[in-house]
């Protein structure tokens, strides 16, 4: 057998060898899966009370703009797009809320870098369960990184579904892990791709169990750059991206030009950009400036580390600091670079090291880091989309965490003593 086949024969042995492995995970009811909460976890990053149920969806938007296959101008086609979606469900007696999520290691088809690696990982939901009957329930809509998938953040997206939300999360079309290319797709299409999908939940089959008048978005690093403008964030006419995308095509998405004003979904009442990009160092010039960031008129909860190098620490600052309009919050994971968003680094990336740090953090474990934005998320969410105002005082706490004694009135609400070291939160009103 010559080496080449050797070689081509060898690897193929051990990526269904990895693939297997990944698979046969334990998914018992007691195994310890992504969302479930340490001992140290914060009072609200616990399960709700609602069974929860999980369904696939694959929902076309028509005659989209091809930025992918731009030429002289772009041509149009339907645009795919694949939810996973988390909803209040009737659990049957016996029936057990295990399910398995699909997803692969890697950036695009064809990169040599970064192969793709498929795998497979268990979460805490009972496949295509009926719905909780007699309720509405407020629509959560999660964006994803580049690349990332819609099954990035199914900690957070099965905690919420179990507390009375619907949650769908979006695969964006040329943004995933497996189809990963043309960034100027992920740059045009972010914000469309989050408005399609409200409207899609609103009237669709979900739409008996959906309250889309009380809708937020939740999105990671590119997902983040996409919540901003759907939020009301109109982008700068210097800013780099506007260069990134031919035919002038992100005009549309400019500050004070009255399109994008008629584009923004009034149904959006608050928003959770998680490490959002579009400022950072990376960004010769920013894509957003003071005066657009106006435009967010809606709360925010913004999450990053100080040592984000990806989206940049003082990028999100700008951001926070700027959106002068909202009543915001800024959570900071102190050392926390920009994987502090994300479920658990799966266990078969221990075999490749580049795809190992697309998910941890080096300082924090993610199994914290999940419990800690459970926990802020579910009281900001609660506060803004169910009129919880007993959820105010975890919200409402000093700067630095570090410099409040345990067991006194300055400690932070829900932390177990000593469990809220590293964190800081920000708050600004409205001016």
């Amino acid at each position: 057998m010559n080496k080449p086949l050797i070689a081509f024969v060898t690897t193929t042995f051990i990526l269904l060898s990895n693939a297997l492995m990944a698979s046969e995970q334990d998914s018992s009811p007691t195994a310890f899966l992504n969302g479930d909460p340490r001992a140290d976890a914060p009072a609200l990053a616990y399960r709700g009370t609602y069974g929860v149920g999980v369904q696939t969806v694959n929902i076309s938007n028509l005659n989209q703009l091809d930025i992918k296959n731009y030429a002289q101008s772009a041509p149009r086609y339907d645009r795919p797009l694949k939810l996973e979606v988390w909803y209040p469900a009737t659990i049957p007696t016996g029936a057990v809320q295990l399910t398995r999520y699909s997803d692969v290691l890697g950036q695009g088809a064809g990169n040599p870098e970064r192969p793709l690696v498929p795998f497979e990982f268990p979460g805490r939901a009972l496949r295509d369960a009926s719905f909780q009957p007699g309720e509405k329930f407020p629509l959560v809509i999660v964006s994803h990184g580049y690349a990332g998938s819609r099954v990035l953040l199914t900690y957070l997206t099965e905690n919420l579904a179990s507390k009375g939300y619907v949650v769908a999360a979006i695969d964006h079309t040329d943004s995933t892990h497996a189809d990963a290319t043309a960034f100027a797709s992920t740059l045009v299409n972010r914000a469309l791709d989050i408005n399609f999908t409200l409207n899609h939940m609103a009237e669709n089959t979900f739409g008996p169990i959906v309250d889309a008048n009380n809708t937020a978005v939740i999105g990671y690093s590119m997902g983040g750059y996409g919540t901003l403008i759907a939020a009301g964030a109109g982008i700068s006419k210097t800013g780099d991206v506007n260069n990134i995308v031919p035919g002038n095509e992100m005009n549309r998405f400019q500050a004070g030009n009255s399109d994008y004003e008629s584009f923004l979904d009034p149904r959006i009442k608050a928003v959770v950009p998680m490490a959002p990009w579009g400022n950072g160092a990376s960004v010769k010039n920013p894509t957003w400036n003071a005066e657009g960031l106006k435009g967010i008129d809606i709360p925010a909860l913004f999450i990053v580390g100080n040592m984000d190098r990806t989206s940049g620490f003082k990028g999100v600052e700008f951001l926070f600091e700027n959106s002068v309009n909202s009543d915001r919050y800024m959570l900071v994971y102190q050392n926390g670079i920009h994987e502090i968003a994300v479920n658990p680094t799966p266990e078969i990336a221990k075999d490749y090291f580049r795809e190992y740090m697309h998910y941890q953090e080096p300082v924090w474990d993610n199994r914290r880091c999940n419990n800690i934005n459970q926990h802020f998320i579910t009281a900001f969410l609660g506060i803004h989309l169910k009129g919880k105002k007993e959820y105010q005082p975890y919200l409402d706490l000093i700067t630095l965490a570090n410099e409040a004694e345990p067991n006194t009135a300055d400690y932070w609400a829900g932390f177990k003593p000593w469990t809220a070291v590293g964190l800081e939160m920000h708050h600004r009103a409205p001016h």
